[in-house]
C-alpha cells in the first residue's frame, strides 16, 4: 500500500492527506457508521469465528458454549480495559474532566472523541479470559493461545481505521516518499503515516505469523507458545513503530527527557513477560494430541 501512495505523489512533494478522499465513517442518513467502530466489531467477529473454529479441531481446551461466553467478556474488557488504560497512561485529566454543549458528559464516558490504550485493552481481555478460565476450570494459558491468534486482525483493522480517519500520525518532517500531510496537524509537516506501519507490523505481519504457527505446526500442543510469541511479536512491533510515530502531545515532554515513549516503557515488560512464556513453553513436554477440555 505504501509502494501505490508513494507512486501517486510527487517525488519532492509530500502526499496531502486530504487529497485521497477519505471519509471516517459510512452514512447511513440518521447516523454515521464510523469505520473505528466498525473495525471493532469485525476484529472481535473474526476472532470469534476463528476460536470456533479451531475449537473443532483435537486437543481444544474448552467447548465453544465457554467461548461464547468468552467473547462478550473479551468484548467487555477490550472496551473497558482500552479506555481506563489511556485514561491512566496516557491522559489523566479524563478522570475530571467534562465536555460538551448542552449535554455536558464526563470525559472517561466520550469514546466517541477517541482515546483507546492497546496496553489497557490487552489487560482487560486477559482479565476476562482469566475470570472464564477459574469460574469454568480451564487452562488459562491455553485458552490464552487459541484466543491470541486471531487478536492481530482486531489490530489490523483498527490502525486502517485509524488512517481512514486522519488521526495518530507519524513524527515528521519527514523526506520519505510517501511522507504526508494530515489537516490536523497544526503544523502541516510531511509525516511518517506510522498507522500503517502498525497497521503491517501489529496487524498483518502478526495474524499471518499467528496463523502459520496455529494450523501448520505443532505449536497449539505446547502451552504458552502462541501467547508468548503473540506477546513478544506485538510488543517489538509497537516498540519498533512507536520511533515514527508522534507521542501523545500530553507526553511530549516525557518522552523527550526519558528518551523513549510511554509506549516504548509500556511495551519493555511486555516483550520480558512474552520471552519467559516462550522460554518456559519450549521447556515443557508438549501435550498429547488428543487433551480434551471440559464439554
Amino acid at each position: 500500500m505504501l509502494s501505490l501512495l508513494a507512486a501517486s505523489g510527487v517525488a519532492a512533494e509530500p502526499i496531502q492527506w486530504a487529497s485521497l478522499g477519505l471519509k471516517p465513517g459510512i452514512e447511513l442518513g440518521f447516523f454515521t457508521l464510523r469505520f473505528y467502530s466498525l473495525a471493532y466489531l469485525l476484529g472481535v467477529i473474526f476472532a470469534y469465528w476463528h476460536t470456533s473454529v479451531a475449537l473443532k479441531q483435537p486437543g481444544a481446551p474448552m467447548a465453544q458454549r465457554h467461548a461464547d461466553d468468552l467473547f462478550f467478556y473479551c468484548t467487555l474488557g477490550v472496551i473497558l480495559g482500552g479506555r481506563l488504560g489511556y485514561a491512566a497512561f496516557y491522559d489523566q485529566s479524563l478522570w475530571t474532566g467534562f465536555a460538551g454543549e448542552g449535554f455536558v458528559t464526563w470525559k472517561l464516558l466520550r469514546l466517541w472523541d477517541g482515546g483507546m490504550s492497546f496496553h489497557g485493552g490487552l489487560i482487560g481481555v486477559t482479565v476476562a479470559m482469566a475470570w472464564v478460565s477459574w469460574r469454568d476450570k480451564l487452562n488459562f494459558i491455553r485458552v490464552v493461545d487459541y484466543v491470541s491468534v486471531g487478536v492481530p486482525m482486531g489490530m489490523l483493522l483498527g490502525r486502517l481505521a485509524n488512517f481512514i480517519n486522519g488521526e495518530l500520525w507519524g513524527r515528521g518532517p519527514t523526506d520519505v516518499p510517501w511522507a504526508m500531510v494530515f489537516p490536523t496537524d497544526p503544523l502541516q509537516l510531511p509525516r511518517h503515516p506510522s498507522q500503517l506501519y502498525q497497521a503491517g507490523l501489529e496487524g498483518l505481519a502478526m495474524l499471518v505469523v499467528m496463523l502459520l504457527l496455529f494450523w501448520k505446526t505443532r505449536a497449539r500442543y505446547r502451552p504458552g507458545l502462541l501467547a508468548g510469541v503473540f506477546t513478544v511479536g506485538m510488543g517489538l512491533s509497537r516498540f519498533i513503530v512507536e520511533f515514527f510515530r508522534e507521542p501523545d502531545k500530553q507526553l511530549a515532554d516525557f518522552a523527550a527527557r526519558t528518551g523513549l515513549s510511554m509506549g516504548q516503557w509500556l511495551t519493555i515488560p511486555l516483550i520480558l513477560t512474552g520471552l519467559i512464556v516462550v522460554i518456559y513453553a519450549l521447556r515443557r513436554k508438549p501435550l498429547a494430541a488428543g487433551t480434551t477440555a471440559p464439554a
